[in-house]
């Protein structure tokens, strides 16, 4: 039976800081920790638990030790909203809902989930979301009314503020971002990097107060094309993937690679697998060699950047997160999995 239950979160848990040689992963367990009828997201570490998110209101938090569940289903009137982002602080836990109207909760009194933005519009569909610290977090969403949304909160989350299109890049007509793994922002330092389906990033080097567009080589030709994730091992190095999840087998002008902090982006494997991805993540303690990328076509590995890749499994996921060097958690349709590379 599902329960709801209160979030007690503890700092996430801080890698190890001694860089290492990129590990040389030939394969990859993966073991189902979570299996339902949810279509899932939207995951999070927060210390030794996973926090997720998915459709049908469902929400809820795997213990990594023991491997127990504690979940719950969000209502809303009388719908079950659909929850792709997900984001956490010290003290709270976050999900935002696709489609209209968008509903932002946060953690409220005796582990009920507390209503803290709404916004009504035929046009609203939100993405991602993350938080830079205790206090100040960043969602973003679609274009409305010629800008990117997005909305930013300076409080831990208890208000949340759109920024208006008047203090942000004139925007591309049908831009927005895909609500595919809650990858397609970064935020590090006081930096944020916002991945569209232009093939564009939306860049701030002061916690969302001001805007700069980077333009990658990424192909964004149809509306299912454009930058799916995003991930910076540092504040010069970063990646992104994407390609077109209808025409997944295309494998070119979807990878890219800055060590600039995003000023310039070089295509990297172009015309090589990996094809089509909705996620990417730099492996912890590889000096920003490592790389896993993953989507429903399956699980793929570089450790010299992105120059050369070798597909280790054809289990399909949509997100993932790394809890150590050799161990990462991947979420998808009806489960989530720990994945051990060796």
């Amino acid at each position: 039976m599902r329960t709801l239950f209160p979030f007690l979160l503890v700092v996430l848990l801080v890698s190890c800081s001694e860089k290492q040689k990129a590990p040389s992963f030939t394969s990859v367990d993966v073991q189902t920790v979570y299996e339902d009828s949810v279509s899932i997201r939207a995951i999070e570490l927060m210390g030794n638990s996973l926090g997720y998110a998915g459709n049908n209101g469902v929400f809820g938090s795997i213990d990594l030790a023991t491997g127990k569940v504690m979940e719950s289903v969000q209502e809303y009137r009388d719908s079950l909203p659909e929850f792709r982002s997900i984001a956490h602080t010290s003290s709270d836990f976050f999900m935002l809902s696709i489609a209209n109207p968008a509903l932002l909760y946060k953690t409220g009194d005796k582990g009920r989930m507390q209503l803290v933005y709404k916004e009504e519009d035929e046009n609203v569909f939100y993405d991602a979301m993350s938080f830079w610290n205790d206090k100040e977090g960043i969602a973003i969403g679609d274009s409305m009314n010629g800008c990117l949304s997005i909305l930013i909160t300076r409080d831990g989350g208890n208000t949340w503020k759109k920024i208006p299109c008047s203090e942000l890049p004139e925007g591309v007509e049908g831009e927005g971002a895909f609500a595919a793994s809650n990858t397609n922002i970064k935020v590090l330092g006081d930096k944020a990097w916002v991945a569209t389906t232009k093939g564009r990033i939306y860049f701030s080097a002061d916690k969302g107060k001001t805007w700069q567009i980077q333009k990658t080589p990424i192909s964004s030709e149809a509306p299912t094309q454009g930058i799916f994730s995003i991930d910076f091992y540092s504040e010069k190095l970063g990646v992104a993937i994407g390609g077109d999840f209808t025409r997944p087998e295309i494998n070119k002008a979807n990878k890219a690679i800055t060590e600039d902090g995003g000023k310039t982006w070089q295509l990297i494997a172009d015309g090589q697998n990996p094809q089509y991805k909705s996620c990417i993540q730099f492996v912890p303690g590889s000096e920003g060699n490592g790389l896993v990328a993953i989507g429903f076509t399956g699980i793929s590995y570089s450790n010299d950047r992105g120059l050369t890749w070798k597909s280790l499994s054809d289990e399909p996921f949509y997100t993932l997160r790394f809890f150590d060097s050799n161990t990462a958690y991947a979420a998808g349709k009806h489960r989530i999995a720990k994945l051990v590379f060796k």
